[in-house]
């Protein structure tokens, strides 16, 4: 970035960028301008404290692991009663992070109506396991759904089909902040119209939206004291009633991180440790190039964070009345319509260290599902799975492979990346109960009933075609070349 951009903002330029976003705000419809307003507010604090703290990163000497209490494990976790379910449960809200689209999945709109399982989107399982606790516990849970504007107007459209549900859904925005051109304070936008120009800034922004929104105000008014906030495309965030407990009974938690065991595959995840005698989530933008491949070492960082995450609305409450939720500001560089352009973003998890009394639970594996490629679909849509009240739950049968690992590893080409070829591809989703590694590349189609264990890869190289056949049954086989055969 420019050298005027490093540090700090010069006087002049507070001024001209004060005038640029005043400029923006009076673009928008009247009634939504001082909500814009005061997003532009944060946005400038954001700004501030990116250039204030621009390039600093974690001390690694004062790193160290977390000490025993900070991290508990869920099997120790008390089994609720009936009755203290019954008790704590109304005054639980579940929010679900739904401000992503599914483009990068070849899809239109939001990406919580992508269908998952049965003809079943994200939405559609969330709000089956919301149903499910209000039946069971005689309870009103809400369900809160942090919409962006890429998302607000299309999930509106949606909901009207829960209309005779007994779900009370609490939509709200997150802040729509403006991108800056790189070399400059300047913003891109040149209107609310320019939607280039703008972004969602993270799932950080989640606090300051409750509170900006009325959102905060809302629910404490409701009685509700416990939230759990999670990613749509996470089908295994559930409500957990053990999780709840926790945090209900002990008076001196605020805050609880679902984390859970580190494979290979998620090395770059945030992991909770011990810094300066708080408990931090440590990310790996915080890392100089020096440490990266010790933070990324499954041996000493053993867990990552879920983004499953259970909060006390008096505690979000009390911690922005005082001014006081600092949290990294990750700078996002991207490329909009040729020009460089920059966007500041916060993550939620980060806010653990504004907590009082915050631990993480490490999890069972299940509780992390997320959906974030077609391959992923590929294993929510197999028999590794059973559906159950919204929730997809693991087949019993499947045991641990000789790796270690309770999902089989799975790699699908470039071929399969948009949900529509990715269907195309699989007259029906091949069984994979005893499959432990997937690749596929090329064009490659899978007809009915096929059967895929141990590992399997099958490659089809540049102009070539591999049709397996229906109902084959592929153990630790690799396949290359050309392989068509003719139904007669």
């Amino acid at each position: 970035m420019a050298a005027h951009f490093k540090h700090s903002l010069t006087s002049t330029q507070a001024e001209n960028l004060k005038r640029d976003l005043d400029a923006l705000t009076d673009t928008v419809e009247e009634k939504h301008r001082p909500a814009q307003r005061e997003s532009m507010v944060q946005f400038t604090q954001i700004l501030r404290q990116y250039l204030k703290e621009k390039g600093s990163k974690v001390e690694w000497p004062l790193i160290k692991q977390p000490p025993e209490g900070m991290i508990k494990k869920h099997a120790d976790l008390p089994e609720p009663t009936k009755e203290q379910l019954t008790a704590i449960m109304d005054k639980l809200a579940v929010l679900k992070l739904n401000g992503g689209l599914g483009t990068s999945m070849g899809c239109k709109g939001p990406k919580s109506v992508i269908e998952v399982r049965n003809d079943m989107s994200f939405l559609d399982l969330a709000v089956m396991q919301i149903e499910h606790l209000n039946e069971t516990y005689g309870c009103s849970v809400p369900l809160i759904l942090m919409n962006s504007f890429n998302t607000d107007e299309d999930t509106a459209a949606v909901l009207r089909k829960y209309a005779n549900l007994k779900v009370n859904f609490m939509p709200f925005n997150q802040s729509m902040m403006p991108r800056l051109h790189y070399d400059s304070n300047v913003p891109a936008a040149k209107s609310v119209d320019d939607k280039d120009g703008w972004y969602p800034p993270g799932h950080g922004d989640l606090y300051r939206s409750l509170k900006r929104s009325g959102m905060l105000k809302k629910l404490l008014d409701m009685g509700k004291e416990y939230l759990f906030v999670s990613n749509i495309d996470n089908l295994g965030s559930v409500v957990d009633n053990r999780i709840l407990l926790e945090l209900a009974q002990a008076e001196d938690r605020e805050f609880i991180m679902e984390v859970t065991d580190k494979t290979r595959a998620d090395v770059k995840g945030g992991t909770l440790i011990e810094y300066q005698g708080q408990c931090r989530l440590l990310e790996i933008a915080q890392v100089d190039s020096e440490h990266l491949q010790e933070f990324k070492s499954i041996s000493k960082f053993k867990i990552f964070n879920t983004n499953n995450l259970w909060m006390k609305l008096s505690a979000i409450d009390r911690i922005l009345g005082e001014d006081k939720m600092h949290m990294e500001v990750i700078e996002n560089v991207k490329s909009v319509n040729g020009s460089k352009v920059i966007q500041l973003e916060q993550a939620v998890g980060t806010a653990i260290k504004n907590f009082k009394g915050g631990i993480g639970i490490n999890v069972p594996r299940s509780r992390f599902l997320p959906v974030k490629q077609c391959q992923d679909l590929l294993l929510v849509m197999s028999d590794l799975f059973h559906q159950q009240n919204g929730a997809l739950r693991l087949n019993p049968a499947r045991e641990l492979s000789h790796t270690g690992q309770v999902l089989p590893l799975i790699k699908l080409g470039s071929e399969f990346k948009k949900v529509a070829d990715f269907l195309s591809r699989f007259d029906s989703i091949p069984e994979i109960l005893e499959l432990d590694h997937l690749t596929v590349s090329g064009n490659v189609r899978f007809g009915r009933g096929v059967t895929l264990k141990g590992t399997v890869i099958i490659i089809a190289n540049k102009g070539e075609r591999i049709d397996i056949p229906a109902r084959s049954l592929l153990e630790n086989k690799i396949i290359t070349g050309n392989l068509h055969v003719l139904e007669h």
